[in-house]
């Protein structure tokens, strides 16, 4: 798989500020296919810094409904990937410097 395909966009949620602030933890939406190594090589060239450890977790597609004049639609939100990328003390990545 190449790099460019593994990271698709990273998190920004209050709960991945609090890690980025405390634990120096970053979280990422990557390929469903992509496996930690590839995680990590790729944070690495992308953003320049040290990866010390690489969680990963893959959260389920849920079903959703919604009512409209037309009746209830029903659907499918796809299941997607997380990775959660600890850095070396003392580095940081800026994410938000392309908005």
């Amino acid at each position: 798989m190449k790099l460019s395909e593994v990271l698709i966009k990273p998190i920004l949620t209050e709960k991945a500020n609090a890690q980025q602030e405390k634990l120096q933890r970053y979280a990422f939406k990557v390929a469903r296919k992509a496996n930690k190594l590839e995680i990590k090589k790729a944070v690495e060239s992308f953003y320049g810094v040290t990866v010390t450890g690489v969680n990963t977790s893959v959260s389920p597609g849920k079903n959703k409904s919604r009512f409209t004049k037309a009746g209830v639609i029903s659907g499918r939100k796809p299941a997607y990937k997380k990775a959660y990328v600890t850095v070396a003390k003392g580095e940081a990545i800026d994410l938000y410097s392309n908005i």
